[in-house]
């Protein structure tokens, strides 16, 4: 199979998550700066996402550079990732909407953790179709960026009980950590292109 239609339908997906995010941002009343800080904290909580949003998007692009083919389990796999981040604007907003208290902030871990789950079965599918000496399979190789990220997470979500506020360091954390696309991708795709 063909891998794009792929990148077609999940770049609408994250096209959409967007959006989605944006509008549920309600337009405070009254035209003062003050009339701003109940809006902050869903201010913050878009932010965050969309930079996660932003991510998943850049990175599935390099990813998806180097792919070949897919077949039905990477459909899956590709599917179970964007279902992971269509629930974006649903934790984002009860983050927002509940000034950042330890279930919202905890729930918007697990999600966080659910797609870099996804992301790694994605990865692990594309490599196991297209074989470890791939370009794909050479660039991927062990993730020990996505597992880290994981666990993370992990840390997140127990530390949004005692206070939430440590939960979204941690978050921000793995962002600051992927914010720069997969040099490997890069390297590899433009080593093979010149060959």
């Amino acid at each position: 199979m063909h891998k794009n239609r792929v990148e077609a339908f999940s770049d609408g997906v994250f096209a959409i998550i967007i959006t989605i995010m944006v509008l549920e941002m309600k337009i405070p009343r009254g035209g003062n700066l003050s009339d701003l800080k109940p809006v902050l904290p869903i201010f913050l909580s878009y932010v965050l996402s969309f930079i996660y949003v932003g991510i998943y998007w850049n990175n599935h692009h390099h990813m998806f550079l180097i792919v070949e083919k897919v077949n039905g389990k990477i459909l899956w796999a590709n599917l179970g990732l964007l279902f992971c981040l269509s629930l974006f604007p649903f934790v984002t907003g009860w983050i927002g909407e509940n000034h950042i208290s330890s279930w919202p902030v905890a729930l918007y871990g697990i999600v966080l953790m659910m797609g870099g789950v996804s992301w790694f079965i994605l990865a692990a599918c594309l490599k196991k179709l297209h074989g470890k000496d791939s370009l794909l399979g050479k660039a991927f190789g062990r993730d020990t960026k996505t597992q880290a990220s994981v666990v993370i997470y992990l840390g997140g979500i127990m530390l949004s009980f005692w206070h939430p506020w440590l939960g979204i360091v941690l978050y921000t954390l793995v962002a600051v950590i992927w914010i720069i696309p997969d040099k490997r991708v890069e390297k590899k795709f433009a080593g093979d292109t010149l060959k």
